[in-house]
């Protein structure tokens, strides 16, 4: 499939880089000094074109008139569904757009682009907040996805020492769980050295490991013994403090006070400050700078039950994490007391995560992931149900529904030709979740949940 990315910003770039493990992919840029950051840098294996998806003449370039798929995810709303309408006029089927304003997620800008079927607008800003919202429950999780209705969930958590996963084997896991599993370990990701990391899909021989970052597939109802096992914790928090006031931020807020936490923010930006405490009545807004100590003890930053740093600048989030992190401590006298704000950190740049997990900063999300989830969804939507990718580890999970038509109807999951770099971890069968087994039959009307690693995602598709 010939797809065209419109936008080499952050988003762009890891979408274009996801898709192209599977599809010929070119990404389109208009600013000179971007374009040229990614011409040196040579990192993404992608045809690049100087030039804006507003233009008819760089889209040709682009190769627009064999495109099947055009995703366009700059930071201009009006740039985006422009792009959109233009390729739809040169002859491309499906189309995704980037759009924030709610007043261009109308049904009448919609019907512009075609049937819901053949284009997806997306908001990353919404997504973050949801995927904070959501984390936010389980302090200790790095991330959480809900699959099957809801009746799966897929946890990922690093290991601390006390954990009483650490030590375990798989193997004797699995004995301790029989007859009827409740989750399985769906991947582990080891740092293998300071710049190597490896995410394994784990045989019945692997021992787990202070500090693996494991992903969990589990039941439901199975979700608060997983979480005592991965030495994490479940609690609302009741305070919460969100450094920068920007878009994701504010829906951020506005379901937190709907869910009676008292939230404070500090905003920069007077401008942007007395617009949020206008909108926001029952959040408490601070005009200040994240990195300013005084203004952050002012806020009661220590005392906080989480905070999160969502501003666009990736050292100003960790820092004021960090500080977080020092202020509660002191309060506390105790450096890892449970009771310190845990910290959750939106990330820009990908090459800071080491340096996050050092510190250990809390959990990382990213706008990149958020979108390339939807836009994956999007694309495999004839095959998948649901799709989430990760920050940490080459992993994705996927969602598919069997008919009869399937490849693997009927046979054992040991028989349907998995690559062994992937792993069945639960069906929903009539509503009811179970954890898969080698001899478990597929059949109709069954929803599969799979890890695997991302260059082998397509072709698992295709038993489907």
């Amino acid at each position: 499939m010939k797809v065209i990315v419109v936008g080499a910003g952050e988003v762009g770039t890891y979408v274009a880089d996801r898709l192209n493990r599977q599809h010929d992919v070119s990404l389109m840029e208009k600013n000179p000094e971007r374009f040229n950051q990614i011409e040196r840098d040579n990192t993404l294996d992608v045809l690049t074109i100087l030039g804006s998806g507003t233009d008819p003449d760089a889209l040709k370039r682009a190769g627009v008139e064999e495109a099947d798929l055009l995703v366009a995810v700059t930071k201009n709303d009006d740039a985006n569904l422009l792009a959109a309408l233009l390729a739809k006029q040169s002859g491309v089927k499906r189309t995704i757009v980037r759009v924030e304003s709610r007043g261009l997620r109308s049904k009448e800008v919609g019907q512009l682009l075609g049937s819901p079927d053949t284009h997806l607008m997306i908001d990353p800003d919404e997504e973050v907040a949801q995927d904070v919202l959501r984390l936010m429950e389980y302090p200790g999780a790095l991330d959480m996805v809900h699959m099957g209705g809801g009746e799966v969930v897929v946890i990922g958590a690093k290991l601390p020492p006390d954990a009483p996963f650490v030590g375990v084997s798989l193997e004797q896991l699995g004995k301790d769980l029989e007859p009827d599993w409740d989750f399985m370990i769906a991947s582990i990701t080891r740092q293998v050295n300071d710049d190597l990391e490896e995410t394994l899909i784990p045989r019945k021989n692997e021992s787990l490991q202070e500090g693996d970052l494991l992903r969990v597939i589990c039941k439901r109802r199975a979700l608060r013994d997983v979480i005592r096992r991965l030495g994490i914790e479940r609690d609302m928090p009741a305070r919460a403090l969100l450094l920068g006031g920007g878009r994701t931020a504010q829906l951020l807020a506005e379901s937190l006070v709907q869910k009676a936490v008292d939230v404070a923010i500090i905003e920069k930006d007077l401008k942007r400050a007395n617009e949020l405490s206008a909108s926001l009545k029952h959040a408490l807004v601070f005009n200040g700078d994240i990195t300013d100590v005084d203004m952050l003890e002012e806020a009661d930053v220590g005392r906080q039950d989480i905070v999160v740093a969502l501003t666009g600048e990736d050292d100003a989030n960790v820092l004021a994490c960090l500080y977080a992190k020092s202020a509660g401590a002191r309060l506390m006298g105790d450096l890892y007391n449970s009771s310190t704000p845990k910290t959750i950190a939106v990330v820009h740049r990908l090459k800071l995560l080491g340096l996050l997990d050092t510190h250990d900063v809390g959990a990382t999300l990213s706008p990149r992931t958020a979108t390339a989830n939807s836009v994956l969804r999007f694309v495999r939507s004839g095959d998948a149900a649901q799709i989430a990718t990760y920050l940490h580890g080459d992993a994705e999970i996927l969602e598919f529904a069997v008919d009869d038509s399937s490849a693997c109807e009927g046979k054992r999951i040991a028989d349907a030709g998995f690559p062994k770099e992937a792993l069945v971890g639960a069906i929903l069968r009539d509503g009811k979740p179970q954890i898969a087994r080698g001899s478990t039959v597929f059949r109709d009307r069954d929803h599969v949940i799979v890890i695997a690693k991302s260059e082998f995602a397509e072709s698992i598709g295709q038993l489907f």
